[in-house]
């Protein structure tokens, strides 16, 4: 089969564009980084050495023809790389072998090239000459395919997952779970009231916090109105647009430009990225995008014409400096207060935690906090593990890796929401096998134990290769794919 293939497309000749399987449970190590050496090599796996040269032509047989090659991307083609070249060691290792009648055969079942169900070599011939392929390349790559692919079931092939497995991986998603809640921010609902000292002392702590950049514009906004006397946006108007624009590249401020057309409303602002004044008030009549270009486009003494739907400015920066913001400012005292809050939540949760983990936090406890906090303890029943009516996916699948009769303290970085949770009763249960449902879950299980031995597999992998990655070699492979 395969000479008389070869036969219909001898004269094809390009790069191969057939899409690399990639094992996708093997997790390389590093070994240890060249310190100098020889630049031509990307790598080396168990002192076989892999060249630049290889490398990018990974790369380019497998990547988008327009795709972008950044450092990350180049990264992540080392991972695949690496990761080809040691699925087939360990294709050697298992002596995984396909001959060219087995090779035969799975390309004559490969759907793309059937016609009315039957093997068609004007559809193989097709299927060359689109992805510009040579019949040799293809039957090489193909053969490396299902070579991987026999070492993925090797590894993972075989697995029948018994009725108590089964009915384990049932069981923990579908268990119901009665539990009690207290939410730890009804604690702190009153806030502390805290001396000016110790606002004082947070402030100076803290100072470099409310420090903040701002800068000092001069501006005119270019309405119709001020530019031709009229309220249309017309030809004339956007000429005068365009002129004002070549103004400021001729370098001239919104003084002279002003000056030059009879413009008057020039206004000066001082504002930060916010869009706030000193005092932190929204400054209403410039909008975000536009505050946002003044601190990303023009510097200090630069001018420019600026516009956001149909609102045009032609905008001056005077000067941009840092401005410590002091205890007279509401925004700064609520943060400060806010801070302070969040300080004393935080100190609490941490101590919680601590007693909970040293297992001398118990339902007794639990019950105590909330009678001396008046705190009202909230009963929920969890139907399964995809419950989320009265809590939200995450904190459902956090308490369901805990046993009945724990205390758990679930909290977010911000302390926004911050939860003491007593899981009193776990209601186990079992699916027969005669259920539709049993499949399901008989997969499921299936697929956990294939990925705890990839897992395994992985580890084994990680020790018994090493791994030395040429950096230096790598910044020639980006500069390549960036002249």
């Amino acid at each position: 089969m395969l000479g008389p293939i070869r036969k219909f497309s001898t004269s094809i000749y390009a790069k191969v564009l057939l899409v690399i399987m990639i094992i996708p449970f093997v997790f390389w190590g590093m070994g240890s980084q060249f310190q100098g050496g020889n630049k031509n090599v990307v790598v080396v796996i168990d002192k076989e050495k892999y060249s630049v040269e290889d490398f990018v032509n990974f790369i380019q047989r497998i990547k988008p023809e327009s795709e972008k090659i950044n450092k990350d991307k180049i990264n992540q083609f080392l991972s695949s790389f690496i990761t080809e070249k040691l699925a087939a060691k360990e294709v050697d290792n298992f002596d995984i072998k396909l001959s060219d009648n087995s090779l035969s055969k799975l390309i004559k079942h490969q759907k793309n090239f059937k016609r009315e169900n039957k093997f068609s070599r004007i559809e193989y011939e097709k299927f060359l000459l689109k992805n510009n392929v040579t019949p040799s390349l293809f039957e090489k790559n193909f053969s490396q395919f299902q070579k991987k692919e026999q070492l993925i079931d090797l590894i993972g092939g075989g697995i029948v997952p018994t009725k108590y497995l089964v009915n384990i991986t049932y069981d923990k998603i579908n268990q119901k779970r009665n539990i009690e809640l207290i939410n730890l921010n009804d604690i702190f609902k009153t806030k502390k009231n805290f001396s000016d000292s110790e606002i004082k002392l947070y402030f100076e702590d803290n100072k470099n916090k409310y420090k903040e950049t701002f800068k000092t514009i001069k501006l005119i906004e270019l309405t119709p109105d001020l530019l031709i006397g009229n309220t249309d946006f017309t030809d004339n108007f956007f000429k005068k647009i365009d002129e004002i624009d070549y103004m400021t590249i001729e370098g001239k401020n919104v003084e002279d430009i002003a000056q030059e057309l009879n413009l008057k409303n020039i206004q000066s602002i001082t504002l930060n990225k916010k869009g706030e004044n000193i005092n932190s008030t929204i400054i209403n009549n410039i909008p975000k995008k536009i505050v946002d270009d003044i601190f990303s486009i023009i510097t200090e003494g630069e001018t420019s014409v600026f516009e956001n739907d149909n609102q045009y400015f032609v905008i001056e920066s005077i000067k941009e400096e840092e401005i410590q913001k002091t205890l007279n400012s509401n925004k700064v005292k609520e943060d400060i207060l806010t801070s302070l809050n969040n300080n004393n939540k935080r100190k609490f949760i941490s101590e919680l935690v601590s007693e909970i983990n040293k297992k001398r936090f118990t339902k007794s406890d639990f019950d105590k906090l909330a009678k001396d906090k008046e705190i009202i303890v909230k009963k929920i029943i969890i139907q399964n593990q995809n419950d989320n009516n009265s809590l939200s996916e995450e904190i459902v699948n956090h308490i369901y890796t805990f046993p009945e009769k724990n205390i758990i303290a679930l909290t977010d970085p911000t302390l926004t929401q911050s939860l003491l949770v007593y899981i009193d009763t776990v209601e186990n249960v079992k699916i027969e096998d005669n259920t539709n449902e049993y499949k399901k879950y008989f997969d499921l299980s299936k697929a956990m134990i294939t990925d705890a031995l990839y897992n395994t597999y992985d580890n084994y992998i990680k020790a018994k290769y090493e791994i030395d990655i040429n950096y230096q070699a790598l910044e020639v492979v980006h500069n390549y794919f960036n002249q």
